[in-house]
């Protein structure tokens, strides 16, 4: 008998990669060798199978975040690159249609990675900013909020913009670009890591 977290693990691994749309829950059951009434034990409906799939996701990303911040709490600065590193490990996985999909046919799955995102850039990409900017290692005239607004909001919409970013160039190639090169920009020239060599 599969236990939830088996049919978790198993459906955000197809939804992230053909798209939420085009798994079915007749599809799932039978790639499990179970019935479709298995899944409705466990879930309601598909929406609360996506949502509650996404959620475990983007639980486990948390916590890979909080083990970055603790293990790197010297050096904000590399803290942002090693979350959005792992993003990026993440991100390779889903097809645009998974995101696409959520938007429009499920909008509670919508709202958590939404809120996820803006978290993640909003609060955590900020502080960690703000502390790097007091430690004296981004420029003084540097704008935070502006920095959040202009490069990290929406990552994950900018590299799934129509065709994805990740089909047409390198991983390292979009990482560097929309992650190193602009906080590049934003450091004083004493501060270096590992990361700008």
């Amino acid at each position: 008998m599969i236990t939830k977290a088996e049919l978790l693990q198993f459906s955000i691994a197809k939804f992230t990669q053909y798209g939420s749309k085009h798994v079915t829950l007749d599809d799932l059951a039978n790639e499990l060798g179970i019935s479709k009434r298995t899944i409705y034990s466990f879930f309601k409906n598909k929406e609360d199978l996506i949502t509650s799939g996404l959620e475990s996701l983007l639980n486990e990303y948390k916590e890979e975040i909080d083990k970055i911040i603790t293990n790197n709490s010297n050096d904000t600065i590399l803290c942002v690159i090693l979350i959005y590193k792992r993003g990026f490990e993440y991100l390779k996985y889903f097809k645009p249609s998974f995101l696409f999909g959520l938007e429009k046919y499920y909008p509670k799955a919508n709202l958590l990675f939404n809120n996820f995102s803006k978290e993640l850039s909003k609060n955590t990409i900020y502080n960690l900013l703000k502390k790097a900017k007091k430690a004296g290692n981004i420029n003084n005239d540097i704008n935070i909020e502006l920095v959040i607004k202009i490069y990290f909001d929406r990552v994950d919409k900018l590299i799934f913009k129509n065709k994805s970013l990740l089909e047409l160039y390198t991983e390292e190639e979009v990482f560097n670009h929309l992650v190193i090169y602009n906080l590049k920009g934003i450091t004083n020239s004493t501060y270096n890591n590992s990361f700008f060599d």
